[in-house]
């Protein structure tokens, strides 16, 4: 299996280099920067396609591969940027003194900077190549933000993940993985409740949303100013807070809206369950201690155990749920 996965990894990795297509001498900075960006779009589907290959096998295979996948995509991204920054300097941007530059922001800087009254057979420049010369200045500073989120996203990612470990290591717990669809808070409170029940989960995820929306429902008055805290727009005056509050509680239980401590609030006293969320970014938070059993371990044994990561996927924030280790 281990060595399966490898070769899909390795494959899916020349595919990002193949993908990569070859600088037409004749392109335009336009041209050269949209295609820049496909190529980055491409590094990002694979990334994907990788996280997906590497979710196989025994737990220790998945930390393992996963580790990998995260270092290769940093290497592949690093790469990429690379060899952005060389095809715009053959593109002639560097800066006034003709030294070269060493990274993808001082291009861009060059770029911006770059005269357009410098070409002595060209003394005036019309209004449209101004508004070419504006439009592809922004579009080379908005692909240098695409690549410095990239590499951020990777970089702070493992940061989080190893910070992550060493907290899960003396526990004895490891990170069960969650699908991304905006239902994560609940699909992982529905993995621990079937892992505490040992077999089946008494509540769907739709149900447990259903719970919560209810829940908050009769109990208004004790979430509407947290609530109201969060999500009330200055100067916004359309319908009463009362409605907002009910209209919030419908997307909760009909959509796939991402849910957050207002919701693990109401999920701890729905189950009547405390709930000890994890994190490689924050301190560790425990909700609902007034329903912690008696009895060390066993108040442990008896909570709902959620991992919180903030730099999982460039969509943003995510819950998992966390297992022993020595459940495959």
């Amino acid at each position: 299996m281990m060595e399966d996965t490898q070769e899909l990894e390795n494959k899916a990795c020349e595919e990002v280099i193949s993908d990569k297509e070859p600088q037409k001498k004749d392109e335009t900075l336009d041209e050269v920067l949209s295609r820049h960006r496909k190529e980055i779009s491409q590094l990002q589907k694979k990334e994907i396609e990788l996280k997906k290959a590497a979710a196989r096998g025994s737990k220790a295979e998945q930390k393992a591969k996963k580790k990998q996948v995260e270092e290769q995509i940093s290497q592949l991204s690093a790469k990429l940027k690379e060899n952005h920054a060389e095809e715009l300097t053959r593109l002639g941007f560097s800066s006034s003194n003709g030294a070269e530059k060493s990274s993808l922001d001082n291009l861009v800087k060059a770029i911006a900077g770059a005269s357009v009254t410098s070409q002595p057979d060209h003394p005036k420049v019309s209004k449209a190549k101004q508004r070419r010369d504006k439009r592809a200045q922004q579009e080379a500073e908005r692909e240098q933000r695409i690549q410095a989120e990239q590499n951020d996203i990777v970089s702070d990612r493992m940061v989080e993940n190893e910070k992550l470990e060493r907290k899960l290591k003396p526990l004895g717990l490891t990170v069960s993985e969650i699908k991304p669809d905006g239902h994560c808070l609940y699909r992982a409170v529905e993995d621990q409740l079937a892992l505490l029940s040992g077999g089946t989960s008494p509540y769907t995820f739709q149900e447990l949303r259903e719970m919560v929306a209810e829940y908050m429902r009769k109990h208004a008055s004790e979430f509407l100013p947290f609530f109201l805290s969060e999500n009330l727009v200055k100067g916004d005056s359309d319908g009463s807070p009362a409605q907002k509050f009910e209209d919030y509680c419908k997307e909760v239980e009909s959509t796939a809206i991402w849910g957050g401590q207002l919701e693990l609030g109401a999920l701890t006293h729905c189950l009547r369950k405390p709930i000890m969320i994890f994190s490689g970014s924050f301190p560790d938070v425990e909700m609902g201690k007034e329903y912690k059993s008696q009895g060390g371990t066993d108040a442990l044994n008896s909570s709902i155990m959620l991992s919180y990561h903030k730099h999982a996927f460039g969509l943003g924030e995510h819950y998992n749920s966390l297992v022993p280790d020595m459940i495959k």
